[in-house]
């Protein structure tokens, strides 16, 4: 990809600027390495970062994280903070998955402790977790309590016995963003999330066993409580049904009104309303209630995980040691506070594929990791394996406290598709030592490893750039999928 195609002008080593053309606001600025950039090819995201720059009341900066690609509306790994005066709301600046997120949960087990039993706890966590397309859970939620869920979000799977109080405290958000209002949420997205809480769902979603690999960091490690050998789980889910009912209710409601917005749009997809309307409002009380209940799923799924390793490695639960490191999501818009020009200013900040990176003794962190700063989990393609990262001062001072989510694709499903035909992936998944279980095989075509960019080049370049520093990385060792 060429500079002169995209208005592309490299600030630094990790930085790449989209310069200000037309209506846009303000500059873009594009966190990637000159090799991922031109391993984009055709990829339009860097345009879409431009769109983004359009939008009224967009503070600073449209930004993109390394793992970007294209999306709806924003780019997937884009970042945008809004006035909350002046500024919008876009349904497509968070995404269908509302709160798509890991949680990584730490053991007391070493990798010899279950070598030989990767194989079961993969075959048990299959049969106990429902995962796949439109997959059930074993709960039919009545409509009181479904509204509890969506108002208590984690608070209400622990309150009902699927965790502990101490899961909340090492939660973004303690498991529940405020301002939640189910009446704002349509009767299709309610049916919708009825019968899939405590489910994982499909495509880029998983379950998987992983082993602590390599430290880099040993003092943000060791008040992870990470060190090597450590065998460790992540949940990748999100709001299932619910959070994409939501946004296709609130995306179809916002375009049907872009004639009342009072300024163009370079693309109707960033369909959009202003924080301080109705309208805004309306789905600021929406998003939250799928974000809430994405954080619920995560909480029920990590639960039955600690039930399927009892019953598998027959070990009581203080011998096992399962405990909540971090939940972060992926897909959200937070009011939260920043020094913009002097002065300390709320805002709303879009992160679409990209994740919270706060700074160490940020007020909203746990006690125990403010020295080192917020856990950052960055999981990878099918069978790579994560990372863990530490937010830094310098995210919350250059990119409204964000940074990368993932590897982020360079293949559409149905490149990959196309790319696997013919291919056993689970047998190539077992000659990496890696034991793979998924609901149907065109998952796995989906999301072969090749569909993603390469994990340690993204991750390097938000270190490099200082917007989050590495702790650990993780091998991984048996994965579900739906």
């Amino acid at each position: 990809m060429s500079e002169q195609m995209t208005g592309l002008k490299k600030i630094d080593d990790c930085r790449w600027m989209v310069s200000m053309t037309g209506g846009m606001r303000v500059p873009g600025i594009i966190y990637s390495s000159e090799k991922l950039i031109k391993e984009m090819g055709a990829d339009e995201s860097p345009k879409q970062v431009a769109n983004v720059a359009h939008l009224p009341g967009i503070v600073k900066f449209s930004l993109a994280m390394p793992d970007m690609h294209w999306g709806y509306g924003f780019p997937i790994g884009g970042v945008a903070a809004f006035d909350l005066e002046e500024g919008i709301i876009s349904p497509g600046g968070v995404g269908y998955d509302i709160n798509c997120g890991c949680r990584l949960v730490t053991t007391r087990l070493a990798l010899e402790d279950v070598r030989d039993r990767v194989q079961d706890l993969v075959r048990a966590l299959f049969q106990n977790i429902p995962a796949g397309v439109g997959s059930k859970g074993v709960l039919k939620l009545a409509a009181r309590d479904q509204k509890k869920v969506l108002i208590d979000g984690a608070k209400w799977a622990v309150d009902q016995g699927y965790g502990t109080q101490e899961d909340l405290e090492t939660t973004e958000d303690r498991g529940a963003v405020k301002g939640a209002d189910p009446e704002k949420i349509s009767a299709r997205a309610l049916e919708r999330g009825r019968e899939q809480l405590g489910t994982l769902g499909s495509g880029n979603h998983f379950l998987e066993i992983e082993v602590v690999e390599e430290i880099f960091d040993a003092d943000a490690a060791a008040a992870f409580g990470l060190e090597r050998d450590q065998v460790a789980v992540l949940i990748h889910s999100g709001s299932r049904g619910l959070g994409y009912q939501v946004c296709d209710d609130y995306l179809a409601l916002m375009v049907k009104h872009i004639g009342e917005l009072g300024f163009p749009l370079p693309d109707r997809q960033l369909a959009c309303a202003y924080l301080s309307s109705p309208r805004g409002k309306d789905y600021l009380a929406a998003m939250a209630c799928a974000a809430n209940y994405a954080w619920a799923n995560r909480q029920m799924l990590m639960h039955w995980t600690r039930e399927t390793f009892e019953k598998v490695l027959r070990k009581p639960p203080r011998e096992l040691g399962m405990k909540l490191l971090y939940d972060v999501c992926h897909n959200i818009a937070k009011l939260e506070q920043f020094v913009v020009d002097g002065k300390e200013k709320t805002l709303c900040i879009h992160r679409k594929g990209a994740t919270r990176a706060f700074p160490p003794g940020h007020p909203a962190l746990p006690g125990q990791y403010r020295k080192a700063g917020q856990p950052v989990l960055i999981p990878g393609d099918m069978g790579t394996g994560s990372y863990v990262l530490a937010g830094t001062e310098r995210a919350f001072t250059e990119t409204f406290g964000s940074t990368c989510h993932g590897a982020g694709r360079v293949m559409s499903r149905t490149q990959a598709m196309k790319a696997s035909k013919g291919r056993a992936i689970t047998r190539e998944m077992a000659e990496r030592g890696i034991v793979i279980m998924a609901s149907g095989k065109g998952t796995l075509s989906e999301e072969i490893p090749e569909a993603y960019k390469n994990l340690d080049e993204v991750v390097d370049v938000v270190h490099r750039a200082g917007i989050s520093r590495k702790v650990a990385k993780l091998r991984a060792l048996g994965c579900i999928k739906g």
